[in-house]
């Protein structure tokens, strides 16, 4: 990956701009940019309807790559991968290509930042961090993919400390880490943003060894992080199961990762100051509100419970959805768009459940999961695929009665099908309703846990 131009949001000022993409952080981007008194192109791959307020978007392939070649900075959505030909023109033509964290970490004090990533886990353990933070009276902003992003100009500007959930496509937009990344999974994923799994880890991990990373916190129970231990900078802290201690049950988060989660949380705190004892750790989870869509139980019909795990978009979250009702009858629905992922691992694990378990496939990667388990399945694990969400629901609570469990927990993520993680979800919830005669969505029911 080559290196990234540093920039800040003040080096922008008498620069000809544009803004590449109009999702949440592009629309961040053109308020900060209107804050500085900036003007900028505005492009997009589908533009869709004409703006609230009369200015034009231009499509990228209808003119829109033209004006992009046109500009001296380009400041694109992370949904835009690096590795597409338009970007790789950009940059070959002397055009910077430049992302709104990498811009923001370029002036902000990064002694008062924590980055947060990894393939699973980051948000749960960013959410922890944030709550604990506060609880201990540090003025905490989360940001990235949880929370605004950093840079909008409606964020409080000047917290104690700034907790920012970083994706691998954010990631390969910064020039310069904080102090102390916190790294919580690795998996193979979004293999089509990144082009394959090498890179994807390249591209996840550079957080760790771009100039001012000094420390990385890591998950010491992850293979695939101990494998990579080369690309996790100057100076590793393991974190393991083995040192997490029993005050995170006030969280209310379900499963062993989440003790894992809990415990890199601590560690931020430590970063910012607070040095608690275990006893003082459990006094501040009170009131912590779990995350929607990670290993939630939304309800129950007739002695069957639902489960949402939506936001499991890879197989990691669902080996860990699966271990928290390890000797439970569970009906597992998966499938989702399809994006390459290896989905071996997942049907390795299926084959090594002793409780009984039916693998509900849904399109579109469901057909190839499904051959997968398959291939391993014990008796006691059965195979069936479905025309979608609904079907899939129908059939796993018919199989699942009586006092069985119906776990959304797809493995994939919902493009194509729903409009995001949150629309699966309600899809989901209003589908175990019906199962009720007479009942709308089931209401979500206290004390539920997290995957992520």
């Amino acid at each position: 990956m080559s290196p990234r131009p540093r920039l800040s949001w003040s080096d922008l000022r008498g620069a000809r701009l544009a803004v590449w993409g109009l999702g949440v952080e592009g629309e961040a981007t053109l308020r900060r940019l209107g804050a500085l008194g900036i003007d900028a192109v505005l492009v997009d791959d589908s533009p869709g309807a004409p703006r609230p307020d009369g200015r034009e978007v231009l499509a990228t392939d209808a003119g829109g790559l033209e004006a992009l070649l046109g500009v001296e900075v380009v400041i694109k959505a992370p949904g835009i991968s690096r590795y597409r030909d338009d970007v790789a023109e950009l940059e070959r033509r002397g055009v910077a290509v430049a992302g709104g964290l990498g811009l923001w970490l370029e002036e902000v004090d990064r002694d008062r930042v924590v980055c947060v990533t990894g393939t699973k886990g980051k948000s749960t353990t960013t959410a922890i961090a944030g709550h604990l933070l506060a609880s201990f009276g540090v003025s905490t902003v989360l940001g990235g993919n949880i929370g605004q992003p950093p840079w909008d100009p409606g964020v409080d500007a000047d917290p104690d400390a700034w907790v920012i959930e970083t994706s691998s496509f954010q990631a390969t937009d910064v020039a310069s880490s904080p102090p102390l990344v916190v790294v919580t999974s690795l998996s193979p994923d979004h293999l089509d943003w990144h082009g394959d799994a090498e890179h994807y880890v390249a591209d996840k991990l550079s957080l760790c060894t771009r100039p001012g990373a000094v420390l990385t916190v890591a998950n010491g129970d992850s293979a695939e992080l101990r494998r990579h231990a080369a690309l996790l900078g100057p100076e590793v802290r393991w974190v393991g199961l083995d040192q997490a201690g029993g005050w995170s049950t006030g969280l209310g988060l379900a499963g062993e990762h989440n003790r894992r989660n809990a415990e890199l949380a601590r560690h931020i705190l430590e970063h910012f100051g607070v040095r608690a004892n275990d006893e003082e750790l459990a006094s501040a989870t009170a009131g912590f509100v779990p995350l929607e869509s990670r290993l939630r139980t939304i309800g129950e019909v007739d002695g069957v419970r639902f489960v949402d795990d939506s936001l499991s978009t890879n197989v990691l979250p669902t080996l860990a959805a699966l271990d928290t009702f390890a000797n439970e009858r569970v009906a597992l629905l998966v499938g989702g768009h399809d994006r390459g992922i290896d989905y071996a691992p997942l049907a390795e694990a299926l084959a090594e459940r002793t409780a009984e378990t039916l693998v509900v496939a849904m399109p579109a990667s469901g057909v190839r999961i499904a051959a997968e388990v398959r291939d391993r399945a014990p008796a006691h694990v059965a195979v069936i695929e479905t025309l979608g969400l609904d079907d899939a629901v129908d059939r796993a609570f018919s199989w699942a009665r009586p006092g069985g469990i119906v776990l959304l927990s797809p493995a994939a993520p919902s493009f194509g099908q729903f409009h995001d993680y949150r629309e699966r979800s309600a899809a989901f919830a209003a589908a175990a309703g019906r199962c009720a005669p007479g009942a709308g969505p089931v209401a979500a029911q206290s004390g539920n846990g997290s995957a992520s």
